[in-house]
């Protein structure tokens, strides 16, 4: 009876102590190599188009600034635009235009998230589209297929809500549209004037209302850029995918 307790005593101690090792093995931090931790943080951020709640990815207000060199005082100026309104999310080919959706298409996009800013002085209206790729080089070769001279090239459409500063801004109005690739997205932006005037030449002599409106524009489609497209912070187990 005795040795058979014993033995039972010692099963169990062995039992306990192979437990204890796990759990040690399980919480301890793991460490990642480089490959595993590109694919981790690729699986995060290409997945934050679903993951995040619409008004995360498109704040309420975002601040850009105005450069010193427009300016009589010499210094920049920060000021903030204020959202209008978020669309539904859509396909490529339905909110881009023709040119902006070919490309598109043949670079696997799959859907577009779209919102409307005003800017501080509510003269401006920018619409900002967030088209999500299957990767970052898909990205990368739709932005350079949407590439070119100029201010004014194929991509989003004026996202419209009626009843607000963004009603008549439609796609005529464009007076900027352009892009930027980030991570699996291409972030699109096309902006013009809240009153729906059609597009003004650049020897119109309004360099000042143009850089503002570039300003403007760039300044939010950059922060949504900088927000979606942005490396997670550095992996640590335990808590973070794949622990």
């Amino acid at each position: 009876m005795r040795l058979g307790a014993v033995t039972a005593i010692i099963v169990g101690l062995i039992g306990l102590a192979a437990s204890a090792v796990g759990l040690g093995i399980r919480i301890m931090p793991r460490h990642f190599t480089a490959s595993q931790q590109q694919t981790i943080i690729s699986w995060e951020v290409v997945g934050r188009w679903r993951a995040w709640p619409a008004g995360e990815i498109f704040p309420a207000s975002i601040t850009y600034h105005l450069p010193a060199a427009i300016l009589a005082d010499g210094t920049g100026l920060a000021l903030t635009a204020r959202r209008v309104g978020i669309a539904p999310a859509a396909s490529c080919a339905a909110v881009t235009d023709g040119a902006a959706a070919r490309a598109l298409a043949r670079h696997g996009c799959g859907t577009v998230l779209r919102a409307t800013y005003a800017d501080a002085t509510g003269a401006f209206i920018i619409t900002v589209g967030v088209a999500v790729l299957p990767s970052a080089r898909a990205a990368t070769a739709a932005a350079i297929a949407l590439s070119g001279s100029g201010s004014l090239r194929p991509g989003i459409r004026a996202a419209m809500f009626p009843g607000t500063l963004a009603e008549w801004s439609g796609d005529r109005a464009r007076q900027i549209s352009l892009s930027i690739s980030v991570g699996p997205y291409l972030v699109m932006y096309a902006a013009g004037y809240a009153d729906g005037r059609p597009r003004v030449a650049r020897t119109d002599g309004n360099q000042y209302g143009r850089t503002e409106l570039l300003s403007a524009a760039k300044g939010i489609a950059g922060y949504v850029a900088g927000k979606i497209g942005a490396n997670p912070p550095p992996l640590r187990c335990p808590g973070a995918p794949g622990c």
